[in-house]
């Protein structure tokens, strides 16, 4: 996946595979260029990822400045808060799968 400076959802291909949105506009636009690759069937939920609006709870400015700060060689991970996180989805995994 890749973070782009829309909501759409980019997947990691050659150009051959477009998202629904594309090829609708491209249908309705009369296209007929031909596509390189392979067909490709997306999922329901790959598909509404791409349809995720502004009220998908994402924080905007947040995901900026992680984007700016990741361009320049600044943004550091907080390993402790990854362990603790991945421990607390572990925990609740396993406590689900318990009953």
């Amino acid at each position: 996946m890749k973070v782009g400076a829309s909501n759409e959802v980019g997947l990691i291909a050659t150009g051959a595979v477009r998202s629904d949105r594309a090829a609708t506009t491209a249908a309705e636009s009369g296209a007929t260029r031909a596509e390189a690759g392979v067909s490709v069937d997306v999922s329901s939920t790959v598909q509404s990822l791409g349809r995720t609006g502004s009220g998908s709870g994402i924080d905007e400015a947040k995901v900026a400045s992680m984007r700016e700060a990741i361009a320049n060689g600044t943004f550091t991970v907080d390993a402790g808060a990854v362990a603790d996180k991945m421990l607390a989805n572990a925990q609740e995994m396993l406590s689900r799968t318990r009953g």
